[in-house]
């Protein structure tokens, strides 16, 4: 039915022209969808480790379920992974 519309109103010249527009403006649209969904999937899970961290310091680092303890080396690989770019990167370095 749409397809027919487009037909008549378009012509048989400028419709491949308006469908390729179509489908690119929907890849795109797609492609922001899922950046932006990758992006609040990481959120989450950064706020998930900081709620765990906080459970942690809360129980004093001790008897923590291993969700927790996982939890928490992860937030200590990626404060290691942070510091150690940081220094390479640093200009104090590079004289």
């Amino acid at each position: 039915m749409v397809l027919i519309v487009g037909l008549i109103v378009l012509g048989p010249e400028r419709l491949p022209v308006a469908i390729r527009t179509v489908s690119r403006w929907i890849k795109t649209v797609k492609s922001v969808a899922n950046s932006v969904k990758a992006e609040v999937n990481e959120e989450l899970r950064v706020h998930e480790l900081h709620q765990n961290l906080k459970k942690a310091e809360q129980q004093g680092m001790q008897d923590l379920d291993p969700s927790l303890r996982q939890s928490v080396e992860e937030l200590q690989q990626a404060a290691e992974s942070v510091r150690h770019s940081y220094k390479s990167s640093s200009p104090e370095n590079k004289k």
